[in-house]
């Protein structure tokens, strides 16, 4: 039935391109399990939002869960910069490979850190882990080589960062970051469906995609492939 209604071809897991980064609030191993169900084929990457992996009372099963579904898990950002800010950093990345993670996020969002110290940092994670760093602005995007993707931020809320206050999309923006960073190496934070919608008509089917909630991964695939009214027949073969 694909080939009859010429959908679009989507990468194949593990993908590099198309990715779905889908933002964990807090989920129990029953709704990973219904997320899994549902939607699995879609999920590329688990981000435990914020730091709840310091909160939560299921964080060994929770990641026991993820690795049997072989979804590669990665902490917030957020905790990231606590450690930072406290002089933890290297407790924290000792922690990370005890949990056996092999994804770490790096971001400054809420602390003051120095673009030359996030490179170093950047560049010295790259070389123990798959490393993703949130941008937030065109000014954050000079020399961000060594990350697998950079975030370009958001919020889980979808107003901030490179949307307004209203969750509308800053086009300028986009279209500066793009212009620094091949948009195959970026992961556009996109909580909102109106959100997904933009990028997915601006980028194509194959955008990636991060801070997508647990509840709208099958939906947004439904996007990508031109199965809803919002972008019916787009990259169709």
């Amino acid at each position: 039935m694909r080939d009859l209604l010429n959908l679009p071809e989507r990468s194949a897991k593990p993908r590099s391109h198309g990715v779905t980064h889908v933002i964990d609030r807090g989920l129990s191993i029953a709704e990973i399990e219904g997320m899994i169900e549902v939607a699995g084929e879609y999920v590329d990457i688990v981000k435990l939002g914020w730091g709840t992996a310091l909160a939560t009372g299921n964080l060994q099963a929770k990641l026991d869960a993820y690795r049997s579904y072989g979804v590669p898990v990665v902490l917030g950002g957020t905790l990231t910069e606590l450690a930072i800010s406290r002089g933890r950093f290297d407790e924290l990345i000792a922690w990370v490979h005890d949990l056996g993670l092999e994804h770490f996020e790096i971001s400054d969002g809420t602390i003051d850190l120095e673009h030359e110290r996030k490179l170093e940092l950047i560049a010295a994670l790259a070389e123990e882990f798959t490393v993703l760093s949130e941008v937030g602005s065109k000014d954050d995007t000079g020399a961000i080589t060594p990350p697998w993707k950079v975030i370009a931020e958001g919020r889980e809320a979808g107003t901030a960062g490179i949307f307004r206050p209203s969750g509308e999309v800053r086009e300028g923006l986009i279209g500066e970051i793009v212009h620094e960073i091949a948009p195959d190496q970026i992961m556009f934070d996109a909580p909102r469906k109106d959100q997904q919608v933009w990028f997915v008509r601006r980028f194509g089917p194959e955008v990636n995609l991060s801070n997508v909630p647990v509840g709208e991964v099958l939906a947004l695939e439904t996007l990508r492939l031109g199965l809803r009214s919002d972008t019916l027949g787009i990259g169709g073969r």
